[in-house]
């Protein structure tokens, strides 16, 4: 186990290339890793023969002297939505999807795999990917390592809880909403969300889906650099993404060492939007606090934003289009009927959002998007970055069932996902964010800080993401699982 648990990419690379280690007692490792975390649904589905069969292959190639690439020989997990592998069953949490295989690789297998990575396994999605708890009708619910009745976050919560007890170093993930961001914050991992087109996602029937709201395929990982790497193999234009753009002469492993006296940090603790748990602000409060210790500039900032009613309406109308959308196509697809499909009633009710909007009403959302646009721009004025908490809240329950806090500082709220989130504005606007460790509540429950920057500019996030991690270690704060 200790080949793995706890070891960079980088370092395992490393090791590859100098004959210390070789793919296939990583690959082994992983593959037991898997098996005793099993409790946990992290994985749908596993590929041992597959995955031991490329490791012998990097194993030769290694042996014969062959250039190697930047992740060869390191075991990656992809999550079960749109990450897919040829002949690997791709169900998108789905039960009716369960024996679904898909016929090609997407644009992020292709390049893990032509920079060496072997991938063991795809991990849990809730179905569609609908929501920020992982549980669905195929493995059920996955828990965050830190406490089996609380939720690891979703919708990429089976990648966060596998990184998090260290069966693989990297994972894919995917965000409309948070879902890179928030099972980062509830499994204490890092999650980072690109700028829209930085990383290609094609998709086979609607290449122009991925718009309202920004929807995109990106990193996650347990430090920075390995977040950096892994963002260095992903990103670049490809021409089946009709929105994806070329990349920039860009040296994102190298902005993880930005001194933190060059950085200036604009804080805010809610985005003058919604109330924050105590427990969530006084945890990233010293988070920021030992940032600006440590030698950056750090200023709390106020961000004026459309009121939470009318933001979170754009989003809700928005998003639920493009769900409802998503639904119709599989259905005509597969043959799927979702009103009596074994789904949850959170996906019926999810598709629904968006059954019947009005077009022209669905389209003039985008003026309350421009003004939160208009707002984070100017929060960021004069900063490299803006800082707020990731969730609104702990870790909350993980089955679908229990619902969402109604309840936050004494204030009620109305008990939906956008409530327990701070991500989900940026999915209107396009920034790029990660959500990053901050720490722990005093009942030992992760907390996540999420890092905003400008169009294109990951390099400042990932310097923060750097420099934070420097301040507050993280890496030896997993739970033996």
């Amino acid at each position: 186990m200790s080949a793995l648990r706890g070891r960079s990419a980088r370092e395992l690379a490393t090791a590859m290339r100098t004959g210390t280690l070789s793919a296939l007692d990583l690959v082994e490792t992983a593959l037991e890793r898997i098996e005793a975390t099993a409790e946990l649904n992290a994985f749908i589905t596993v590929l041992e023969d597959s995955a031991r069969e490329r490791a012998r292959e990097a194993d030769r190639a290694a042996d014969r002297g062959e250039d190697l690439g930047p992740l060869h020989g390191v075991p990656v997990a992809i999550k079960d939505l749109r990450s897919r592998k040829a002949g690997v069953r791709n169900t998108m949490g789905l039960a009716p999807l369960a024996d679904n295989v898909a016929d090609e690789d997407s644009i992020a297998v292709e390049r893990l795999e032509a920079a060496g990575a072997i991938v063991v396994g795809t991990t849990s999605t809730p179905a569609l990917g609908h929501t920020i708890k992982t549980e669905n009708r195929i493995v059920g619910a996955t828990p965050t390592p830190f406490d089996h009745d609380r939720s690891a976050g979703g919708s990429s919560g089976g990648s966060a809880a596998a990184l998090a007890v260290g069966t693989v170093p990297l994972a894919t993930g995917s965000d409309i909403g948070g879902s890179l961001r928030v099972p980062a914050a509830c499994c204490n991992v890092i999650g980072l969300k690109p700028t829209f087109g930085l990383v290609p996602e094609r998709v086979s029937s609607d290449g122009f889906s991925t718009h309202s709201p920004f929807f995109v395929g990106g990193p996650m990982a347990r430090t920075p650099e390995d977040v950096a790497v892994f963002l260095d193999v992903l990103a670049g234009q490809d021409g089946r993404d009709p929105f994806s753009v070329p990349r920039r002469k860009t040296d994102y492993v190298a902005a993880t060492d930005r001194s933190t006296a060059d950085l200036d940090v604009a804080y805010s603790p809610n985005l003058d939007l919604q109330p924050i748990a105590p427990a969530v602000r006084e945890t990233v409060d010293a988070a920021v606090g030992d940032l600006a210790t440590a030698g950056a500039t750090v200023d709390t900032v106020d961000v004026s934003l459309p009121p939470y009613e009318e933001l979170s309406m754009a989003y809700v109308e928005q998003v639920g289009v493009f769900f409802s959308s998503f639904a119709q196509q599989l259905a005509e697809q597969y043959e799927i009927d979702f009103e009596t499909a074994d789904v949850a009633e959170t996906v019926r009710s999810t598709i629904a959002l968006g059954a019947g909007t009005d077009a022209t009403a669905e389209r003039l959302q985008n003026v309350t998007r421009t003004a939160a646009y208009d707002g984070i721009e100017n929060a960021l004025d004069g900063y490299d970055v803006l800082v707020t908490p990731t969730l609104t809240v702990p870790p909350y329950s993980k089955h679908l069932a229990d619902g969402y806090p109604t309840e936050i500082d004494g204030q009620s709220v109305m008990g939906v996902p956008t409530d327990a989130m701070l991500t989900w504005v940026f999915n209107l606007t396009g920034h790029p964010a990660a959500s990053v460790p901050a720490g722990f509540t005093d009942d030992g429950l992760p907390v996540g800080l999420q890092i905003v920057g400008r169009r294109f500019a990951e390099t400042d996030i990932l310097s923060v993401a750097g420099a934070i991690e420097r301040a507050r270690p993280w890496t030896d704060r997993y739970p033996a699982v």
